[in-house]
């Protein structure tokens, strides 16, 4: 039986080596009983969080790489660094813990080399705490973000992402939650990040967990009541519950089996029922559907996902412009194929959780270039959110936005109506 360390390493090395979020590397990993779940997630965390700097750090005395078969004593040293820095673990534990896993998995040479730049770092950590400017991005990710924003701005979103995010919600109406905040528009925000099961209101239904920026596209559609509204890419079920509470009668469709069990799970928990639950790839059931078409098309594109970047700190190492690239062409064919299945004056709300404008912006602006009959609906927005809203009418939420609220998750936001 692997201990925490050891399997904090294993889930290091697959998250990195395999360019995979977190909660996949997790469920191949970690034991459903594990008792040391919360360690194990706060240590990889924050390590993923620090790792620019960590690395940094480590090739101060590792002049040359660790021999292929020695990766694990690699991912260990940023592990303990990250112990030592940033955990204030006691240096004789962390230096002792590690280095008794490499003589264990590798061998004694190895181990008397990791036990040498352990202590030196251990040595000069309050200058390498002096020294810490909260690096977060490597250069690849700091590349793709450049294409969108100037550096001051990439910057601000380092600056207001190496953090660790608080928990919002979305409360049933006339639900209130001890202990919390209510941001515009309504979210709830919480400094809980526990055991959310814990949280009063969870198992009665009375809320969800959602990000303020996840909420906002649902909470800008003007009317909801007895409208037949296609939730594409639907899964967990957040915008999903959204909407069957403001009245409508809902489709929701995803490509996952998994996703949809968890969206059904998060239904039943939350005593909400959409019209039709859909497992089917949103392209092909676009080409083939036959049936009535819809008054709104609420499309939460799949997308690269770098808007998530508070809550998911491996997406800056695992992240590059070649993933956007793959779902721009994705969600190019979702929207192409969504006119002939929307009413007219209909609204077709597009969002993706992504900082790249080529999936916001740029496919927005192309897609009305090629649909002229479809025109941007201004939103509705209250004050202190106007500053969230484009020249062009849409919406572009970043992580170094709204601040004095504690922040927010990257997010693009275009309502656009088709015309006849």
């Amino acid at each position: 039986m692997k201990n925490s360390r050891e399997l904090s390493i294993l889930l290091l090395q697959t998250i990195l080596e395999n360019k995979i979020f977190a909660s996949e590397a997790k469920s191949k990993i970690i034991p459903h009983d594990c008792p040391d779940q919360a360690f194990i997630n706060m240590l990889v965390q924050t390590s993923l969080r620090h790792l620019v700097y960590i690395r940094s750090i480590i090739k101060t005395f590792i002049r040359k790489k660790l021999p292929a078969n020695a990766k694990e004593a690699s991912y260990a040293l940023i592990l303990a660094t990250t112990e030592v820095l940033y955990l204030n673990t006691p240096d004789y534990a962390v230096i002792n813990s590690y280095v008794e896993i490499i003589k264990k998995n590798l061998n004694k040479y190895i181990a008397g080399f990791i036990n040498a730049i352990l202590r030196k770092i251990c040595t000069e950590k309050e200058r390498f705490r002096k020294e810490d400017c909260n690096a977060f991005f490597p250069q690849e990710f700091r590349r793709l973000l450049n294409l969108s924003y100037s550096k001051n701005t990439v910057s601000a979103i380092e600056q207001a992402s190496v953090k660790e995010p608080m928990l919002d919600i979305t409360v049933k109406k006339g639900v209130t939650i001890p202990d919390s905040q209510t941001l515009p528009l309504g979210s709830v925000r919480l400094s809980n990040n526990g055991n959310i099961t814990l949280i009063d209101g969870y198992s009665q239904g009375k809320w969800w967990v959602q990000d303020f920026s996840s909420a906002l596209p649902v909470k800008l559609i003007p009317e909801l009541k007895n409208k037949k509204v296609l939730d594409l890419c639907s899964a967990p079920g957040g915008k999903t519950a959204q909407l069957i509470s403001e009245g409508a009668k809902v489709t929701s469709v995803d490509v996952s089996p998994t996703r949809l069990q968890r969206l059904t799970e998060n239904l039943t928990r939350l005593q909400l029922q959409p019209e039709n639950i859909i497992c089917a790839d949103a392209i092909k059931w676009l080409e083939d559907y036959e049936g009535e078409k819809f008054d709104i098309i609420l499309l939460d594109a799949p997308c690269s996902a770098t808007g998530t970047l508070r809550r998911h700190p491996e997406l800056v190492h695992i992240k590059n412009i070649k993933d956007v690239d793959t779902m721009t062409k994705i969600q190019k064919q979702m929207l192409n194929n969504i006119p002939s299945v929307l009413k007219t004056d209909g609204l077709l709300i597009y969002c993706t959780c992504s900082l790249s404008k080529q999936e916001g912006e740029q496919q927005i602006s192309e897609f009305l270039h090629q649909h002229p009959n479809f025109q941007t609906v201004l939103p509705h927005l209250p004050p202190e959110l106007k500053s969230l809203q484009t020249t062009e009418g849409w919406i572009r939420i970043l992580p170094s936005h709204l601040k004095d609220l504690g922040g927010a998750d990257g997010f693009f936001i275009a309502i656009l109506q088709k015309r006849d």
